[in-house]
């Protein structure tokens, strides 16, 4: 009996983790082929900060090597990004025009970089920050050139300002927010962490917004120039102002997309059910996810449609942020601002660097903010994740996991016992 055919456009992280986890338990099914834009096999995006910092090398991060594919069966297709997707005859088409036929369509198509529209943006010098290429360019522009800009106080944009400086760069950071990452940390925290940047020799402009990027008569950038008229000297510009789910490919084929590629709780598209879409393309219940768990939890669930095992619903994540800087520890996941409602436990130690903010909503935990000591960070996250009533913990909830041994908090009710 022939085999079906599986194709799958994206090579990354969520697409080959669902390979990864259908062929653990269908690996016979499918005839698979895989077309990847990049000229790379599957990487661990993540790590590109660790790379630029010269803490690895780009070997150390290929999760899945040339072989793992030739083991499996599997044809690939690098550095050709698939231009069409034909839903009537079930076929897709490559930018060199090779065509693969498909049963099932698996789109792991990732996101791309938001630039702000500001004039100057494609002078040479300005890059974003995604893959392995822009990390290169990084990494050869440091060793040519002196200052830097990023665009950005995010995530990406300080891991990225980190690896610069550490290249050897001056840098500043702009970034629009009145404190660094305020999307993920309090003002409190977000305060701390500047300061510990700072004191590595990053430099930032907060609460502040980009007018234009300067050139030189070569066309390279030489200077950003801010909304309030202040001029930062710039031989190169990273731009880490977001992502935005990659979607150009699916609209053409009629897909419907909203904030993504729009799919059900089994990660079919709500379009065409032999269409699936996975990681930060995809759009469920409204919401298109830029951080690793959700995107291999959505894995896990798609993998087992694919193999017509028919279980698995996915419900969404709850989601933690972290930082990969070295020696700089923060964690929060949550509501961990608090509003009308909740109330904060607090233990702060600016001298130390150290600070705990704990938001509780009746007796359960909705969201914690750590910055200097995050050991105990997974911890809250599970009883935050799983709703649990504290009862005798709360007393000792502060002084983390150890502290609360012994005084086990009661777990949620089960729906017969709310029914």
């Amino acid at each position: 009996m022939d085999k079906l055919k599986l194709v799958m456009i994206g090579n990354g992280m969520a697409g080959v983790r669902t390979l990864e986890e259908l062929l653990r338990i269908a690996p016979d099914l499918y005839d698979i082929t895989v077309f990847g834009a990049e000229p790379h096999p599957n990487y661990n995006r993540i790590l590109l900060s660790p790379v630029l910092a010269g803490e690895q090398t780009l070997d150390e991060i290929v999760l899945n090597p040339l072989a793992w594919y030739a083991r499996h069966g599997i044809t690939l297709h690098l550095g050709q990004a698939v231009t069409k997707i034909d839903r009537i005859r079930r076929t897709v088409t490559a930018a060199d025009g090779s065509t693969a036929a498909y049963d099932r369509l698996l789109i792991a198509t990732g996101s791309q970089p938001f630039v702000p529209p500001v004039p100057g943006a494609d002078l040479d010098g300005v890059l974003s920050y995604r893959d392995i290429a822009d990390t290169q360019a990084m990494i050869e522009a440091a060793r040519t050139h002196r200052h830097a800009v990023v665009i950005g106080g995010g995530l990406l944009g300080l891991e990225a300002a980190n690896g610069l400086a550490l290249r050897g760069m001056a840098v500043t950071v702009v970034h629009l927010g009145e404190w660094l990452l305020n999307r993920q940390l309090d003002p409190t925290a977000g305060a701390l962490l500047e300061a510990s940047l700072r004191q590595r020799g990053l430099d930032f402009a907060l609460g502040a917004q980009t007018a234009a990027l300067q050139g030189d008569a070569r066309g390279r950038v030489r200077a950003v120039r801010l909304q309030d008229g202040r001029e930062l000297p710039a031989d190169l510009v990273v731009m880490a102002a977001g992502i935005v789910p990659h979607t150009a490919l699916a609209e053409q084929a009629g897909l419907l997309c909203q904030r993504g590629i729009v799919v059900n709780d089994t990660l079919q598209t709500v379009t065409d059910p032999r269409i699936y879409a996975v990681g930060e393309c995809a759009a469920h219940r409204g919401v298109a996810y830029g951080l690793v768990a959700p995107l291999f939890e959505q894995a896990r669930v798609c993998a087992t449609h694919l193999a017509q095992f028919g279980i698995g619903r996915y419900r969404g994540s709850q989601t933690h942020t972290q930082l990969k800087v070295t020696g700089i520890h923060l964690f929060s996941a949550g509501d961990f601002m608090g509003g009308e409602g909740t109330e904060a436990i607090l233990l702060s130690d600016p001298a130390g660097g150290l600070y705990k903010k704990l938001v509780l909503q009746g007796d359960r935990l909705v969201g914690v903010c750590l910055y200097g000591d995050t050991a105990d960070g997974p911890w809250y996250f599970e009883l935050l994740r799983e709703g649990r009533a504290l009862g005798p913990l709360r007393d000792r909830l502060m002084f983390g996991q150890r502290a609360c041994q012994g005084a086990a908090p009661a777990q949620a009710p089960t729906w017969r016992e709310a029914a």
